[in-house]
């Protein structure tokens, strides 16, 4: 994963991966998009998250799956 998209540090929501220069668990994103949930209604409740650390998170995980199924 990107490490410049996320960020673990056991100071920060107890080591839980973190979208790099917020508290906003990774996690949750993916709470609310397997809830049905758009990126924008994610966006709306965590305005430290910007879409780009979205864009960039989901892209990333996509290249990584992509790369392990080959």
């Amino acid at each position: 994963m990107d490490r410049d998209v996320i960020s673990c540090r056991p100071d920060v929501m107890g080591g839980a991966p973190v979208f790099r220069g917020t508290r906003v668990p990774v996690q949750t994103l993916l709470d609310y998009l397997e809830a049905g949930d758009s990126i924008d209604e994610f966006l709306a409740g965590f305005a430290s998250v910007s879409r780009q650390q979205v864009i960039d998170f989901l892209e990333a995980a996509k290249d990584r799956l992509v790369e392990s199924a080959e």
